[in-house]
């Protein structure tokens, strides 16, 4: 069975959060996980003002408490808060929701660069209470939520570099679109259809820093493999370590194929078994200490 790492619902059903999507509750995310063979998931709070309704952490970790096991909360927490500052300290926070089971950091999705100096102060105080985070990535600041970078991803490889003890696991368009080279900087908002005709600066990032790891989440992991299946198979044995299946589960009919391109490739011998439980289920297992 896999483990998802990336999971959204909200306690109750709710109004369209940003316009356009009426999320899942958790019995409603439970139901998918028993028609994908889902085991259990990672349960990350929403949090940006920038796009949806807010959750507490404390509202996750009571829903996690009363899933039967189906569910465990991520912790989240707004660099711009505890004073708007740079010199903001996050650890008593992080460590208060470490103590209480959270597992990681995330979604972390702040419409600020990633080397803002508040979410430089972030990254800092999580690499030292332990917990890996999960960011969004943005190609704009304003009109948009998540990190924002730039094309080719420098401000993400200086904080890989910065914090080497800090797990980042990369998600979203703008992040996966770079397994490739880019035919336009504009495809970097996109998902790009085309084949992966010479590596991008994503593998190149996952050579160098091992402390970057893959959630393969959402559209945007999907169709990073999906693309071009050719190259999806040398990605993930090379990098079979460091990556986890991840649904980014929203509404409750959301359309989920991650899981079925793995299992072919498994059943096609182009995925080994050990690979494939690596990234189905193990790497989460190690990462998260589930």
């Amino acid at each position: 069975m896999f483990i998802d790492i990336h999971a959204h619902a909200y306690r109750e059903e709710c109004p369209l959060a940003d316009g356009h999507t009426k999320f899942a509750t958790p019995q409603q995310v439970i139901k998918r996980y028993d028609e994908l063979g889902i085991e259990k998931g990672a349960y990350l709070p929403l949090i940006g003002p920038e796009e949806y309704l807010p959750q507490s952490n404390e509202d996750v970790i009571d829903i996690c408490k009363n899933s039967g096991g189906r569910l465990f909360p991520f912790c989240n927490l707004d660099p711009r808060g505890i004073g708007n500052s740079p010199e903001a300290n996050f650890t008593i926070w992080l460590q208060h929701y470490k103590d209480k089971g959270c597992k990681g950091v995330g979604e972390f999705m702040p419409n600020l660069p990633f080397e803002d100096p508040r979410c430089q102060n972030f990254f800092k105080h999580v690499e030292k209470v332990g917990l890996p985070l999960i960011f969004d990535i943005s190609t704009r600041i304003g009109g948009a939520y998540g990190l924002y970078d730039d094309v080719g991803l420098p401000q993400l490889e200086r904080t890989l570099k910065r914090f080497p003890k800090l797990i980042i696991l990369g998600h979203g368009p703008a992040f996966w679109a770079e397994i490739g080279i880019l035919e336009t900087p504009a495809d970097r908002a996109t998902y790009p259809s085309y084949p992966v005709k010479e590596e991008g600066v994503v593998p190149k990032l996952f050579r160098r820093y091992e402390n970057l790891w893959g959630d393969l989440s959402a559209g945007s992991g999907y169709n990073a493999l999906a693309r071009d299946p050719e190259y999806a198979v040398k990605f993930l044995n090379e990098f079979q370590d460091r990556l986890c299946f991840g649904t980014d589960i929203c509404r409750a009919d959301q359309p989920l194929p991650l899981a079925e391109f793995l299992i072919r490739l498994r059943d096609e011998g182009k995925l080994s078994q050990e690979a494939f439980e690596k990234i189905a289920r193990k790497n989460a297992i190690r990462l998260l200490g589930l």
